[in-house]
């Protein structure tokens, strides 16, 4: 295969760089948050942890802005072989649904905090607050903010659960698409 047929048959380097670079950023989101439950409320470390779970998580907005622009300019590489309509589809459902995650939780957590009263930094950086206090509002965006946490678990394993299949059962090319270095 040449070069050229390499490079059409995989993701663009900066699409390739964006998707694991928000992977760990994303896992490090929630590894933020489940490691501050490990500490007593008002503790230093509780405390750091949740502030930079909120830094992190805010950074997935942008960037999951920035992803969405180069979805839009750059080619997809085609799947060989071609995969069934149904998975095409379902692909593209699952797409829909990350990418409306990662735009969502960021939002959610900010009108949570803002709701609540809680001023918010953005890595030091005080953020204007979107709403004025109100304990119910707040309560009730946390709890939705939550669930989309746990629908995030869920999407995250099956695209992980996905890509797996797809290159070990399937053996096609979705998972060496997106493979870092040369593939």
């Amino acid at each position: 295969m040449t070069a050229a047929a390499i490079a059409r048959a995989r993701y663009a380097p900066s699409a390739i760089a964006l998707h694991w670079g928000m992977a760990l950023l994303i896992f490090a989101v929630y590894g933020c948050m489940l490691a501050s439950d490990n500490f007593p409320r008002g503790s230093e470390p509780r405390t750091l942890l949740r502030g930079l779970h909120y830094s992190l998580g805010l950074l997935v907005l942008p960037l999951a802005c920035l992803r969405l622009a180069l979805v839009a300019r750059q080619p997809r590489p085609a799947i060989v072989p071609v995969p069934a309509v149904w998975q095409e589809r379902l692909a593209h459902w699952m797409k829909v649904a990350l990418y409306a995650l990662m735009l969502a939780m960021p939002l959610l957590g900010w009108l949570s905090l803002a709701a609540k009263g809680t001023p918010v930094a953005f890595f030091g950086l005080p953020l204007p607050s979107p709403l004025p206090p109100a304990p119910n509002l707040a309560h009730l965006i946390k709890e939705v903010h939550e669930a989309g946490a746990t629908v995030g678990y869920a999407l995250v394993g099956a695209h992980t659960a996905a890509a797996l299949v797809h290159h070990h059962v399937l053996r096609d090319n979705t998972l060496r698409r997106m493979l870092p270095g040369r593939a």
